[in-house]
């Protein structure tokens, strides 16, 4: 029998917030991956520190929809069809237990082009999602389009985006820091993760949310350590500068945000410890 996909869903003022976890991978080595310009036994001794295991690590993957009343919202689309033989790719299937079908989806708006962000636009040869429209950065369209990619490590990158987003992009808004999406959500640069990473502001009936989508990847080893070293960050400085310049503003507000990479509902908040941040799951905040 298969298993229901897993969703958490809130409200942000009159927005009907919901995540949705398209998938999970277990990853080895994590040094490998975080902290890569830190010893091996120091990127240890920070999990265990956070009785976390030293030698393996989940990672997590959980797009956002939002419901206004009058739109409904998707950020990132998951790993998509290609993901399923993995068991990832339960984004529709978790759309459908919220009580949405695809048709439904008004808009959908990325943060950014990697892979597990974009390989759920297309489903079997088509738009998943084909009555939205599209929101994506334009800095960072304009670097994965680019056949200078070709040749490179960013190729598949490229392949990515000439597959999935080049078919849409007649009915894809570019939007830059300050674009409005729709009433109340706000578009602002969080470059260094990818050289046009966006993240979003939510606001409605007095109350806040950040989407911070790859900002930071891991919940220990990117918030308490924000200037170590991630694989997957294409501007190594630039993305520490980013998380410390985003997890500031969301500690000296404790404004919730939802992280594509957190730890599965993936919301929470941050606060400020030591040299870096503490993340800090929700239980009750969205219920009072």
């Amino acid at each position: 029998m298969a298993t229901q996909p897993q969703t958490k869903s809130f409200k942000v003022g009159k927005f009907a917030v919901s995540t949705i976890r398209d998938g999970k991978v277990v990853g080895e080595k994590p040094h490998e991956t975080f902290g890569t310009n830190q010893k091996p036994e120091d990127v240890a001794a920070a999990l265990e520190a956070n009785m976390l295991a030293a030698d393996k690590f989940i990672d997590s993957f959980a797009p956002v929809l939002i419901d206004t009343g009058s739109e409904v919202i998707l950020f990132d689309t998951g790993f998509g069809e290609g993901g399923r033989v993995n068991g990832n790719g339960q984004l529709i299937a978790g759309l459908q237990s919220l009580g949405y079908e695809p048709g439904q989806v008004t808009a959908v708006v990325l943060t950014h082009m990697h892979g597990d962000h974009i390989n759920g636009l297309m489903e079997g040869g088509k738009p998943a999602f084909e009555k939205a429209r599209y929101f994506a950065g334009q800095v960072e369209y304009d670097f994965w389009k680019d056949p200078a990619r070709a040749g490179t490590p960013a190729e598949n990158g490229h392949k990515g985006v000439l597959k999935n987003i080049v078919p849409l992009v007649e009915k894809m808004t570019f939007i830059k820091e300050g674009s409005e999406v729709v009433p109340g959500i706000v578009a602002h640069e969080a470059f260094g993760h990818s050289p046009g990473h966006l993240i979003f502001r939510l606001e409605s009936e007095g109350k806040g949310l950040f989407i911070t989508g790859d900002t930071a990847n891991h919940y220990v080893l990117s918030l308490q350590h924000p200037d170590w070293e991630v694989r997957f960050d294409a501007d190594k400085a630039a993305a520490a500068a980013t998380r410390r310049k985003v997890f500031d503003m969301i500690a000296t507000e404790k404004l919730p945000f939802v992280g594509y990479h957190m730890p599965y509902p993936a919301v929470g908040y941050a606060e400020k410890s030591g040299n870096g941040y503490r993340f800090v799951p929700e239980t009750y905040q969205f219920e009072l």
